[in-house]
Parts: structure tokens; C-alpha cells; sequence
């Protein structure tokens, strides 16, 4: 048995795979000697199944079988003998309708094995699991050696800025992956800035989500900057950054890369704590960018921000030149009368329609309000249904417009 704990000077010091690396590349020097242990092993060749595989690593390495992620390759074998290709292995930690045993990074470095040939899957989904910078690791070798995997969801997996550093170098040479979802994990401003660099280089990425990540204005800003050059990148997420200070320089920096970028479809800035100022310069932009062509996905979100009656006029107006801007959502912010009627009129002349936004608005005693109403704009984001009406449109407005495969 080889289980093997190593500290930053590289050496074999311990009985157990620690996931605690002062650097990057201190985690990649001892995952590769890990590897090299493990190498010395005589690994069983794929056979029939990817659960007789899995089964046949996890008992050479001496690996306790996750009967989850066991039942989740029989489902894809099955899938396999129907003749079924392009298919999405959903091994996602959050699902309750069976028992969980959520993944950790040992568990994807099995996984990773398994999958590093296999012609038949091109997405996989393992969010809110526990694979960390370990499981980072070896998902950047995925990336690396499996040339099928099109769609990755690593959202929630307790990934920090050594494992987003990992993943963003190995899009560097990456060519096929199309959709990474990286929600949740906080790889901080570091982490965001080696993805932004990453999009300097990268020319195959379509959609990425660095969500709820912790990004900071450097990184907001350095995203903006690779934006004005990349021509390939057709959806970002950058909700909910840690930003400090008045003078909304990421809301600046956005807008003048929105007058730069005629690839982009879809831009999420939820919690940018937008302000009249900055709406503005957006609005600007808008009058500018006229190739934002399927916008029925929320283009521009400003959900939560701080955005007063003038801002939100000026956005309303900037409908009534932007053909193609479908879809506002504006709940969270202030609206006086002025914003009421606006938006009253672009719904009731069909303009806005009442699927593509979060309000709706209602008349007291003459005077016009807005009331928030249920929206796809983030309805299936963190979880999907396994009945009922997950796969329609009006449920999956959110990052959704722009398909990267049958299934995804």
C-alpha cells in the first residue's frame, strides 16, 4: 500500500495526502511524486465497464469504493451500450434523491484515471463536492490529457486560489473545453487573475463562471482588459466580487470593454454596487454595442446593486435603441415613480417581456409600483430538478443562451 503525506520541501514525511500547499507549484511538485509512487503500481488497463475499471483502481490502490460515484458510472455505462455519445457523467454532491457520499480529491484522482480515454462523455458535473486543490490538480491534468470533456462544473468544491491557478494554466493548451463553471470556490483575487491571463491565451473557451468567487477589483478590472481582445469568450459570470471603495471602477472599466467586445453574449455583474454614475456609462455602451445578438439571457443584471430612478430610467431608454437587449433584471434597487412608469411602459407595449424580467408592475389610487415576480434569471443556477419543468426556457434564463452541446 503507497499513501503517501508530503510537506513543501518535497519529501515523504507522513501517511496521508495533505491539502494544505503554501504555492501552487509546492502542490504540484508533490501531487507529481505522489504520482510517480503510485506509478509503481502495476494500473489495470480499462476492461469492460467504467464501473469494473473503478473498481479494479480503487482495489490497486487501495481505494474505499464511493458507492455514489459507483452508481452514477453504471447509469453512463448504460448509457454507453444504447449507443449514446456526448455524454454529461452528473456526479453532483448536492443531489437528493439517492445517498451522497460527496467526492474527494483522492476519489478524482480515480476519476480523472478513468475518464482520461473515454470518447463517450464531454461534460461532467461534480459540484458541491469536496474535491479542494487536491482534486484541482488533477482535474488540470484532465483538462490537459482528455481532449472529449467540452463542459466542467466544479462549483462549491472548496477550490482556493493555488487550485484556480492550476486549472487557468491548463486552459493554456486546452483546446476543446468550452464551459467551465468554477462558482462558489474562492480563488480570490490571485486565483481571478491567472483566469484573466488565461483568456489572453485560450481561444476555444465560450463560457466561463467565476461567480460568488471573491474576485477583487484588480482581477475585475484585469477581466475587462483581456475582454477587449478576446473574440471567442461568449458568456462571463463575474457576480458578487469583493469590491471597496466610490468610484465604481470596475463598472467603468466593464462599459468600455462592452464598446471594445462584439463576441460577448452574456455578462453577469450581480453585486457590482453599480450607482447612477456607472449605469450610465453602461447605458452608453449599450447605444454603442449592437452586436450582443441573443440577449433573451440576461445580458445585464444588476439585481442587487445600488441603482436610483435616473440610472434606471437611463437604462429603459437604452431598450428603446438596443433592439437587442431582451432582458433586464432590476429588483433590489430603488425605483420611484418615474422608474415604475418606465418600466411599465416597455411591458406593457411588449417591449420587456414578462418572462425576461423580475418585476411586474401593479396601479394604487393612480400611482404605478413594481412588484418582484418569480424569474429564470437564476431558477435552476445552483440545483436542477430531477422532474417537471427544468429544461425550459423561461426556467433557465441565467447563462444559458449559449449552448455548448446537446445536454448542456
Amino acid at each position: 500500500m503507497v499513501v503517501l503525506w508530503f510537506s513543501c520541501n518535497f519529501g515523504v514525511v507522513g501517511a496521508e495526502v495533505s491539502t494544505k500547499f503554501t504555492s501552487a507549484a509546492c502542490l504540484t511538485r508533490a501531487l507529481f511524486l505522489f504520482d510517480v509512487e503510485i506509478a509503481k503500481l502495476s494500473a489495470p488497463e480499462p476492461v469492460g465497464s467504467l464501473q469494473e475499471h473503478y473498481n479494479n483502481l480503487c482495489m490497486e490502490k487501495f481505494q474505499k469504493i464511493n458507492p455514489f460515484l459507483l452508481h452514477a458510472l453504471q447509469g453512463v455505462d448504460e448509457e454507453i451500450r444504447k449507443g449514446l455519445k456526448g455524454i454529461t457523467l452528473n456526479i453532483a454532491g448536492n443531489n437528493h434523491s439517492m445517498p451522497v457520499e460527496r467526492v474527494t480529491g483522492e476519489h478524482f484522482w480515480i476519476l480523472s484515471k478513468i475518464l482520461e480515454k473515454n470518447p463517450y462523455i464531454n461534460g461532467l458535473d461534480v459540484r458541491y463536492n469536496l474535491i479542494s486543490d487536491v482534486g484541482a490538480y488533477y482535474a488540470a491534468r484532465l483538462l490537459q490529457k482528455q481532449h472529449s470533456l467540452i463542459y466542467l462544473n466544479l462549483m462549491f468544491n472548496d477550490i482556493g486560489p493555488k487550485g484556480g491557478e492550476l486549472i487557468a494554466k491548463a486552459l493554456h493548451r486546452n483546446t476543446t473545453l468550452k464551459y467551465l463553471r468554477m462558482t462558489g470556490n474562492k480563488v480570490e483575487n490571485e486565483g481571478g487573475m491567472f483566469f484573466a491571463a488565461m483568456l489572453q491565451i485560450n481561444s476555444s473557451l465560450e463560457k466561463l463562471d467565476l461567480g460568488d468567487c471573491d474576485l477583487g477589483m484588480q482581477s475585475v478590472i484585469a477581466f475587462s482588459t483581456a475582454l477587449t481582445q478576446n473574440q471567442t469568450i461568449k458568456g462571463i459570470n463575474l457576480n458578487r466580487p469583493l469590491l471597496y471603495g466610490e468610484q465604481e471602477e470596475s463598472t467603468v472599466h466593464l462599459s468600455h470593454m462592452l464598446k471594445e467586445n462584439h463576441c460577448l453574449v452574456e455578462l453577469y455583474m450581480s453585486k457590482h454596487d453599480v450607482r447612477n454614475s456607472g449605469l450610465k456609462q453602461l447605458c452608453d455602451a449599450l447605444h454603442l454595442n449592437k452586436s450582443l445578438r441573443y440577449l433573451d439571457i440576461s445580458w445585464l443584471s444588476v439585481v442587487s446593486n445600488s441603482i436610483e430612478g435616473e440610472g434606471l430610467v437611463a437604462l429603459s431608454e437604452s431598450m428603446k435603441t438596443n433592439t437587442t437587449l431582451s432582458n433586464i433584471y432590476i429588483w433590489g434597487n430603488k425605483f420611484d415613480e418615474a422608474t415604475c412608469m418606465a418600466y411599465s411602459d416597455l411591458i406593457q407595449t411588449g417591449r420587456l417581456k414578462p418572462d425576461n424580467t423580475d418585476v411586474e408592475p401593479y396601479v394604487v389610487d393612480g400611482h404605478a409600483y413594481l412588484a418582484e415576480v418569480s424569474n429564470g434569471l437564476k431558477k435552476y443556477y445552483y440545483w436542477t430538478p430531477t422532474y417537471g419543468d427544468a429544461c425550459s426556457l423561461s426556467c433557465n434564463a441565467g447563462f444559458s443562451i449559449v449552448p455548448v452541446g446537446n445536454q448542456l
